[in-house]
This record gives C-alpha cells, sequence and structure tokens, in this order.
C-alpha cells in the first residue's frame, strides 16, 4: 500500500513541478528512505533533514529556542517550525516534518510513547499539522508515522 502512496505521491509532484523534502527527528530519515524506494525520485524528492537533536532543529531548521523551552520539540509549534524551515532551507516546494516519542522511554503521562507530530507546508502558504498517537514497539510506531507522513504529503500534493 505504501508503494502505492509513494507513486501517487510522484505523479502529483510531478504534475504540479514541485518538489517534496522531510524533516525528521523520530523517524531518523525513514520518510526519505521510503520516498527513494520508488525509481526517479530524484525528479520531485529535494532530500531531507535528519534533526534528532534539538541544535541541529535549530541550526538546520530554525527551530526557535523558545519551542524547546516551552512547549518542546514534540509539539505542533515545533514541526511547523520545522516544516517551514525545511522550505527555507531547501528549494522544495512541499515538505513534511516529524517529531515524536517513539519509545521504549521518554513518554510522559502529557506525552505517552507513540505520540508523534506532524506538520506539512507548501510554498502556497498551506500548513496543516496534527498529531497521532500510535500503539506498538519502538519500530512499529517509527513505521507508522511514516505510513502517515507519506499519506499528508499525498493529501496535499493533489489538493
Amino acid at each position: 500500500m505504501i508503494d502505492l502512496q509513494v507513486e501517487a505521491l510522484a505523479q502529483a509532484l510531478l504534475a504540479k513541478g514541485w518538489r517534496a523534502v522531510t524533516a525528521e527527528s523520530c523517524t531518523g530519515g525513514g520518510v526519505a528512505h521510503q520516498l527513494t524506494t520508488l525509481a526517479g525520485s530524484s525528479g520531485w524528492l529535494e532530500g531531507g533533514f535528519v534533526t534528532y537533536s534539538n541544535a541541529m532543529k535549530q541550526r538546520l531548521l530554525g527551530v526557535p529556542e523558545a519551542v524547546f523551552i516551552g512547549p518542546g520539540a514534540v509539539s505542533q509549534e515545533c514541526v511547523e517550525a520545522m516544516a517551514e524551515g525545511a522550505l527555507q532551507h531547501s528549494d522544495a516546494q512541499l515538505s513534511v516534518a516529524i517529531s515524536g516519542i517513539a519509545g521504549p522511554g521518554g513518554g510522559t503521562p502529557d506525552k505517552p510513547v507513540g505520540t508523534v507530530w506532524f506538520a506539512w507546508a507548501s510554498t502556497e502558504g498551506d500548513l496543516k499539522s496534527l498529531c497521532h498517537c500510535f500503539n506498538g514497539d519502538r519500530q512499529t510506531v517509527r513505521d507508522q508515522a511514516v505510513v502517515a507522513a507519506i499519506s499528508g504529503m499525498l493529501r496535499m500534493a493533489q489538493n
């Protein structure tokens, strides 16, 4: 199923003349990896940022330090800043950003293991974000996050 989504995303991006970029934390480059499994992805994929630490989120994507002091790295504010920063630091027209708690540790009552925030942005001014709470072990959470990220990219590219 994910292969079909990647193919549909490629077609939608190519039809618009767009390129995509990823900004990933808890997925560790998994979205970009999945996108590059399709031959010819260099025609529509700009690249990706793997920004696991807060310092890298600040340095490469321009996430304000206040985000980490306030709502934190796993928040709507963080992923929206990551998505917008990825667009600003690339030649892409569509971005996805992911930050979450894949586990097995790191969860809190407010942000349990499996909490993953997503944001999708376009150079047309669209910005959408949402939070999922996935079940399963670390790899299952990461795999589900990759699928959700690509699904959101496809929805935005098809609009």
